[in-house]
């Protein structure tokens, strides 16, 4: 059995989420249940939980604020959280387990099980601290790339472009590695569609164009400062030339 205890502020969401775990997830044993950050890190050093279930946005302390009351984070964490879709694309990317409100039972044993197979093998420190990144201060500066042996963290500003490979991603970074990845491009686009500065001129790529050496326009291409080629889409064409001009990066 794996024991576990939940902190949320809401009284109902705790009965509803221990009634689904009950019912669906017969693996898992609610030890305890609280109301707030202070009384949920008192309650993980008296009953030693294997996992907590966890809001974010709780009055006084936000769930993030839990950690700062232990030296060892020695228990796994699943969010539960209604917050917003921007942060949620972001823990997604980042190997993060959550499930968003109001819980769907799918998604509650879909994260349990990565519990049970202990899938996630990267330090639960640097996953939080990315997840507060995003949840402090709205804004992405750094993805976590999974990795056989863990997560790469790596700055946005490392990135040369993303390349579509059917379901993969091949990411081409400064240093001249590449990683493959897992997830379709499509996903990394809409966690990047506030950052001007990534762009996707044809639908097998997506580039920082902090890192393009030349623009050949008659031929619609474009030459990375890793030597690689990537072609502009005809119907993209005149967006990447605007987005030149707003950017100031072209007269």
């Amino acid at each position: 059995m794996i024991k576990a205890i939940i902190i949320d502020d809401e009284s109902g969401a705790r009965v509803t989420l221990r009634a689904l775990i009950e019912e669906y997830c017969p693996e898992i044993e609610i030890i305890g249940e609280c109301g707030n950050v202070p009384e949920g890190a008192m309650m993980i050093n008296k009953k030693n939980p294997d996992l907590v279930f966890l809001d974010i946005e709780m009055p006084e302390y936000n769930g993030f604020e839990l950690f700062d009351f232990f030296k060892d984070v020695n228990f796994e964490v699943i969010f539960v959280t209604a917050y917003s879709q921007y942060a949620i694309r972001a823990f997604e990317v980042s190997a993060i387990d959550y499930i968003l409100k109001p819980v769907e039972v799918d998604a509650l044993k879909s994260a349990v099980e990565k519990v049970n197979q202990k899938k996630e093998q990267a330090n639960i420190i640097q996953r939080l601290e990315l997840m507060k990144d995003a949840y402090e201060g709205n804004e992405i500066r750094k993805i976590a790339f999974p990795m056989n042996d863990g997560l790469l963290f790596t700055d946005l500003n490392d990135i040369i472009l993303f390349e579509a490979d059917r379901a993969y991603t091949q990411v081409y970074l400064k240093n001249g590695s590449k990683i493959t990845v897992s997830k379709p491009m499509r996903t990394f686009e809409e966690l990047l569609s506030d950052k001007p500065h990534f762009f996707r001129p044809h639908r097998s790529y997506l580039i920082n164009i902090n890192f393009i050496k030349k623009y050949q326009k008659g031929e619609s291409t474009l030459i990375m400062e890793n030597g690689l080629l990537v072609a502009i889409s005809r119907e993209k064409k005149q967006d990447f030339e605007e987005l030149l001009r707003s950017l100031r990066l072209s007269i």
